[in-house]
C-alpha cells in the first residue's frame, strides 16, 4: 500500500499550482471568500498605494507622530526572533527576543544605524514587531493613518479585525518559519518583504518538533551581549526545524516534497496569507534604512472540517513514524 501521506502531498500539488496569484486590484468580499474557501494566498500589486501610511510614513513623519513616545523593541543578536538556536551542549531552544522599553525616535535612529551594519560588528538587531495590537495601542498616533478595517475580510468573515499590528526593522531581522491560526492580510509600507511560503498538507515536509523555551537576556559578564535563558517552567513548544532555504539540513523523509511558494512584496502591495500557512520572512529596507509594514489579524474559523483535517494529518504522521531525536546541528549560535 502506497504512503497515504506521500499520496496526499502530490494529490495537492497536482491540483494547486505552486504560485501565488496574483491580482491588480484588492478583490470584493465574494473574490476573497473564493480564496478563503480554498485557503490559497494571494498578493494584490498596488492596493494600498492610495494609503495615507503609504503616501506620507517616512523617517521623519514617523518621528513627529511618535515624539516623546515610548515603544516596546524587540533585541536579539543577530535578528532570529523567535528562533530555534543551538546550546553549546547541541540542545535546541525556540528562543524569544530580549523585549525592552525605548523612545521611537532612539529605536528608530538605532534601525536605520543598523542597517548599515556588518554581522560581524556584534550589534545586536532591534525590531518592532510585538503582534499584539500595537497599531492600535502604542502606535495609535499612527493608526489615524490606516483604514479601520479591510472591508472585503470584515464582511467576509463577519466579524472586525482581532489585531492590527505594526512591523518596523531593517534587513538583519528575518522571521523563521513557521504559522499561525489567523487570516492575515498584510501591507507593505517601506521598503520589501520577502515571504516563502507553504500550505498547511505539507506540515509533514517541515519536521515540527517539540522544544523548551527560553529568552534572550542580558549577560551578566559581558555588558551588551545577549544570552539565552532558558524558561524551566514553560511548556514545550511545536517548532518547524526544516528550513526551505536550507533543504538538506533536518529533513524529514517528506521534506523533498515541499514546493516552497515565494513573494516579494513592494511598497504598497497587499498579501493574503491563509491561516496555518508555514512562513518564513525576510526584509530590504527602503532609501531611509528601514522596512515598514502593517498587518490585520482575524481569527480563524475554526468549526467546519479544516482544522479537524489538519489535526488528522499530523496524527496519521504521528502514527506511522516515531518522533526522532533531535539531530545535532552545525551551527553557530544564530539559529536555524
Amino acid at each position: 500500500m502506497e504512503d497515504p501521506v506521500s499520496n496526499l502531498i502530490n494529490t495537492y500539488h497536482e491540483l494547486n499550482a505552486a504560485v501565488v496569484d496574483e491580482l491588480d486590484e484588492e478583490p470584493t468580499a465574494l473574490g476573497f471568500m473564493r480564496f478563503l474557501a480554498k485557503n490559497r494566498p494571494f498578493v494584490a500589486r498596488h492596493a494600498a498605494r492610495q494609503w495615507k501610511a503609504v503616501k506620507d510614513w517616512n523617517t521623519d513623519y514617523l518621528r513627529h507622530a511618535m515624539e516623546n513616545e515610548a515603544v516596546a523593541v524587540a533585541v536579539t543578536p543577530h535578528g532570529n526572533a523567535d528562533a530555534v538556536v543551538e546550546q553549546e551542549d547541541g540542545s535546541l531552544v525556540f528562543v524569544e527576543p530580549h523585549e525592552t522599553f525605548e523612545l521611537f525616535e532612539h529605536f528608530l535612529g538605532d534601525v536605520q544605524a543598523g542597517a548599515e551594519a556588518v554581522e560581524q560588528d556584534g550589534s545586536n538587531v532591534k525590531y518592532a514587531q510585538t503582534q499584539n495590537d500595537n497599531l492600535r495601542n502604542e502606535y495609535q498616533s499612527l493608526y489615524v493613518d490606516v483604514p479601520k478595517e479591510i472591508p472585503f475580510a470584515r464582511i467576509a468573515l463577519n466579524e472586525g479585525a482581532d489585531a492590527i499590528n505594526f512591523w518596523l526593522g531593517n534587513q538583519r531581522s528575518i522571521s523563521a518559519l513557521h504559522k499561525d491560526s489567523y487570516e492575515n492580510i498584510y501591507i507593505q509600507v517601506r521598503g520589501q518583504k520577502h515571504f516563502t511560503l507553504l500550505p498547511p498538507v505539507e506540515m509533514p515536509c517541515v519536521n515540527e518538533q517539540l522544544l523548551p523555551k527560553g529568552r534572550y537576556a542580558p549577560s551578566v559578564k559581558d555588558s551588551g551581549k545577549l544570552e539565552v535563558e532558558l524558561d524551566h517552567e514553560a511548556e514545550r513548544v511545536p517548532v518547524a526545524l526544516w528550513d526551505p532555504d536550507s533543504p538538506s539540513k533536518l529533513t524529514t523523509p517528506y521534506s523533498h516534497m515541499a514546493k516552497p511558494l515565494r513573494v516579494t512584496l513592494n511598497e504598497g502591495d497587499m498579501l493574503y496569507l491563509p491561516s496555518l500557512w508555514y512562513h518564513k520572512v525576510s526584509q530590504s529596507v527602503g532609501q531611509e534604512g528601514v522596512a515598514v509594514a502593517v498587518n490585520y489579524w482575524y481569527d480563524m474559523d475554526f468549526s467546519g472540517q479544516f482544522w479537524a483535517s489538519n489535526n488528522f494529518v499530523h496524527d496519521v504522521l504521528s502514527a506511522e513514524q516515531s518522533k526522532p531525536a533531535y539531530p545535532k546541528l552545525e551551527m553557530d549560535g544564530k539559529g536555524l
